[in-house]
């Protein structure tokens, strides 16, 4: 198939050109997958500017998204890829052959540094649902955190950047610039952004923003981030709506249940989240 991009996908394939770090965050549908595949293959290709480029995803979109959106479009069905995943013997099989873009589930992301210490080949690398990374207790942002200074060009993709408030973005920010524009820890930006909201007495539950801190942080990432909406940039048909009622039965209810309540299902070689997609 042929690639007619939107001038919308023009401008953030040129972010990605022109910008060693950036976050393209748009919305569900509007092609950050294509977008990010148009300049990777420009930089392989025609600048010349990356050898190795590692891409991170959830489980599924590794196994299937990247390699399908390759496939789908007549520019890009040159690019090789090579699938990190399964086990481990698997895993190294896929990073010792030729691939022009090699993909790895998020929960593989610290096995990965370890496996490869100092020797961190990947020059690029893109995050994909770059929200999965807003938690900086866990293993997934420390590894990253470590390998950061030998990553050259580094992309962070999602539609849910602050998912549960704008604490969430101080990790996914700090992965992309390294603290150049919220600050080196956590703490700090908490403290220059947020003021504590419910507490007792010395247990703070919660943070709420100070005032004009919103547009002020904003106004930090904008130089890096390009933020778009579907509504505001595709025609989309009048919706239909469908309700097709199903009984779900008492083993898939639990599940269902145990999702709804910890917004975590884990499984055999991944797991789903309230934002995976």
């Amino acid at each position: 198939m042929n690639y007619t991009p939107h001038n919308y996908q023009d401008y953030a394939a040129n972010q990605i050109l022109d910008k060693p770090a950036c976050g393209i965050f748009l919305d569900l549908g509007m092609g950050k997958t294509v977008v990010t595949l148009t300049a990777i293959d420009e930089l392989l290709f025609d600048r010349f500017e990356v050898k190795n480029v590692l891409v991170v995803a959830p489980l599924r979109v590794a196994e299937d998204t990247w390699s399908k959106e390759c496939e789908k479009w007549d520019h890009l069905k040159h690019l090789r890829m090579a699938k990190v995943l399964g086990p481990k013997k698997t895993r190294i099989t896929a990073l010792e052959s030729i691939a022009d873009i090699y993909i790895i589930n998020r929960e593989n992301v610290a096995w990965l540094v370890n496996h490869y210490g100092k020797k961190w080949p990947f020059e690029m690398v893109v995050i994909d649902e770059l929200s999965s990374f807003k938690s900086p207790k866990a293993k997934r942002f420390k590894a990253l955190r470590k390998v950061r200074p030998l990553i050259y060009r580094i992309v962070g993709l999602t539609g849910t950047p602050a998912p549960n408030g704008l604490l969430d973005l101080w990790p996914q920010i700090y992965l992309l610039d390294r603290g150049e524009r919220l600050g080196k820890t956590l703490g700090g930006y908490r403290e220059r952004y947020f003021e504590p909201d419910k507490r007792n007495q010395e247990i703070i539950f919660n943070y709420k923003l100070k005032p004009e801190a919103e547009q002020a942080i904003y106004k930090r990432i904008s130089d890096i981030c390009v933020s778009m909406k579907a509504q505001d940039y595709l025609l989309m048909p009048e919706r239909i709506d469908n309700y097709v009622r199903v009984e779900m039965a008492p083993k898939e209810k639990a599940l269902y249940k145990q999702l709804e309540r910890d917004m975590l299902l884990p499984f055999a070689g991944g797991e789903i989240s309230q934002k995976s997609r």
